[in-house]
């Protein structure tokens, strides 16, 4: 095959490129993952399980040394729990698959980063839509909530994986007037009831201080609004809906330089519909006593009946802060 000049040239350069550098080029590719097993969520009180209604499994600190990974913002596992998902905050997916040992997470394996494509193919990395901060995956479909451009977007994921385009998904004006970085931070698909396959989302902090958050039922044609009530300055960061129909929310506080703080509060899925103002009791809270960060992502999967909760935090790709993946089962 004959190259021309300019063809030529091109090839010399990419053999120059280092090979980390060719990779973050690529739309995917495989990353390694370090591990360091967490087994006290409260180091100061290393036996005990319990936190609230929660019973702590195990968690993982990850480390990789890979320019793309970090700053996780939504997660999702599979029903059997052995996949993971999640997006983070620069507009890339993280895939891999859990191992576990007695009931424990003990690592993570196969993991591979693709860049998030946009409708032309080109990836949001590269777009106006770069700031991925939710996920939830039903149906076959991925549903991912951008901040900053306020929009809800959707990939065939059951077809085409990480090589899906995104698709836009109609919202309402009042979330394209939400704060520019106080957006669609959570995101979730009713599993049963009158709303099952509907996609919810609530906006990590939509007003003041003391003002309740917005939230938005995405019915197809017809979008129905509710609120979340907020308190002690917690914001929210994800959601997720237990096999019942409750819906759980993840809130979380932090300063850099002053702490971070941790909730979980379970909503009744009843009481989900236009105009509702949802609060709800605390499963648990955590403050920088126990083994957490700038937690961001939730999932929620069934294990032999059990259910289980997954977090990760983000780590706003900061050397002082850590990507842990933690384990909790909901206690009967």
């Amino acid at each position: 095959m004959r190259l021309s000049r300019r063809g030529l040239l091109a090839g010399l350069g990419s053999l120059a490129l280092p090979r980390a550098a060719l990779a973050i080029e690529q739309n995917r590719f495989p990353v390694e993952i370090g591990v360091r097993r967490i087994t006290a969520f409260e180091p100061r009180s290393p036996e005990k399980r319990r936190f609230g209604a929660l019973q702590f499994r195990g968690g993982l600190v990850l480390s990789c040394g890979h320019p793309r990974f970090g700053g996780f913002s939504g997660l999702w596992r599979s029903a059997d729990g052995r996949e993971l998902v999640s997006v983070s905050d620069r507009g890339y997916w993280l895939t891999a698959k859990i191992v576990s040992q007695g009931g424990r997470p003990v690592a993570l394996e196969g993991a591979e980063m693709a860049a998030i494509l946009g409708a032309s193919g080109r990836p949001l990395a590269r777009s106006r839509s770069f700031d991925t901060e939710s996920l939830a995956i039903a149906g076959g479909v991925a549903y991912v909530g951008v901040e900053r451009t306020h929009e809800v977007l959707r990939f065939d994921w059951a077809g085409q994986g990480v090589d899906a385009r995104a698709r836009s998904v109609p919202v309402p004006p009042e979330v394209k007037r939400l704060p520019r970085n106080r957006s669609l931070e959570a995101i979730g698909v009713v599993p049963v009831g009158p709303l099952a396959g509907t996609v919810v989302a609530v906006a990590e902090r939509s007003g003041r201080e003391d003002e309740p958050t917005l939230g938005v039922i995405l019915k197809p044609g017809r979008p129905e609004l509710f609120k979340v009530v907020r308190h002690d300055g917690y914001d929210i960061t994800d959601l997720a809906f237990l096999p019942s129909g409750d819906m759980l929310l993840l809130e979380r506080w932090y300063k850099p330089w002053r702490g971070v703080g941790m909730r979980i509060r379970r909503i009744a899925g009843r009481d989900l519909k236009a105009g509702a103002l949802l609060d709800g009791s605390y499963l648990i809270e955590a403050d920088l006593g126990f083994e957490i960060d700038n937690m961001e992502g939730l999932s929620v999967h069934l294990d032999q009946g059990r259910t289980i909760l997954t977090l990760i935090s983000d780590d706003n790709f900061s050397f002082l802060q850590r990507t842990l993946l933690l384990e909790f089962e909901l206690a009967s």
